[in-house]
């Protein structure tokens, strides 16, 4: 039997047409594969690093009194604390630590204590910031507590006076200081700093003359403080309020100290937060204790915008 060159058995179209649909498929998988395959996300570049930078004093270098007595850098400080809590939300953040233990306002501008490529460490932090501007999350800054070097190398009443008379050029200093971090670092960048605790009221335990020393450093702390919440102001910066933190202007609510006794409760913080209360040879000092740098690390991720506390 001979058919027309036209027409196919039934059979062959079947199987034509299951052919067709079998390319047909196999199209449309490999244009979706391809697809997919376009549209697939490049593996990512690892996140660029932040940095946190640490600017001040032995405070920020977590300085504390060894087993011998001898004053020493540690890992405890307030910018370790700080550091450990904003790298949870941060994984790439680092730390950087430029402070520089004994550093005055007048030192951190013109150097002369620790050694540092730009010769000095406000001329190094500047060059950071400016070679990491957009990658820099904090800077921290504690600096003005050693300015009156006479506070820390007398005692009594006599000494207080000296240091009325330099707490003026401190805030200036400073102020200069702040303008040249936040001139490097841009406007973004959040700066903070902090007003000290009184280790001073340490010496209330000294009697009648000791309570009028700590009355006295007490007002003095106070018109200190408002300087340099002025001078931080003045500079956009947050201030952590340490000053409060410790209770310092309260002479009230005794507190019962083991091996010591009742004291005034802002007394009693600085025998609880800092050396200045220990016996020898770590006492008396005073650096902050690891309670104290915990203290101070809750005080600036406050003003930071952290609120959760570092324990």
């Amino acid at each position: 039997m001979t058919h027309d060159a036209g027409h196919r058995p039934a059979r062959s179209r079947a199987r034509l047409t299951a052919h067709r649909g079998l390319r047909l498929a196999l199209a449309v998988a490999l244009a979706a594969a391809v697809g997919a395959a376009c549209s697939a996300p490049a593996p990512g570049r690892p996140a660029p690093a932040v940095y946190y930078l640490a600017l001040g004093d032995s405070l920020s270098r977590g300085v504390q009194p060894d087993a011998a007595g001898t004053s020493v850098e540690t890992p405890q400080g307030y910018p370790d604390l700080v550091y450990a809590q904003l790298r949870r939300a941060h994984p790439t953040l680092r730390l950087v630590q430029l402070g520089c233990p004994g550093e005055t306002t007048e030192t951190m501008m013109h150097g002369g204590i620790c050694r540092y490529p730009g010769g000095s460490q406000l001329a190094a932090a500047a060059t950071f910031l400016r070679d990491h501007r957009g990658h820099v999350l904090l800077v921290t800054i504690d600096i003005g507590a050693n300015d009156p070097e006479v506070c820390g190398s007398q005692q009594g009443l006599a000494k207080l006076a000296s240091c009325l008379r330099r707490i003026p050029g401190t805030a200036t200093r400073l102020v200069t200081i702040l303008g040249r971090l936040r001139a490097a670092a841009g406007p973004r960048v959040r700066i903070v700093g902090m007003s000290y605790y009184l280790p001073d009221l340490a010496q209330w335990r000294d009697g009648t003359l000791g309570h009028a020393v700590a009355w006295v450093s007490e007002r003095l702390a106070v018109a200190f403080t408002g300087l340099l919440d002025q001078a931080y102001a003045q500079a956009g910066a947050g201030v952590a309020n340490v000053f409060g933190a410790f209770d310092t202007t309260d002479f009230g609510h005794p507190v019962t100290i083991p091996g010591i006794g009742s004291l005034p409760r802002n007394v009693a913080r600085i025998c609880e937060w800092t050396w200045e209360c220990a016996p020898p040879p770590r006492g008396p000092n005073q650096h902050a204790n690891p309670a104290g740098y915990r203290v101070i690390a809750n005080a600036i991720l406050k003003v930071a915008g952290v609120s959760r506390r570092t324990g």
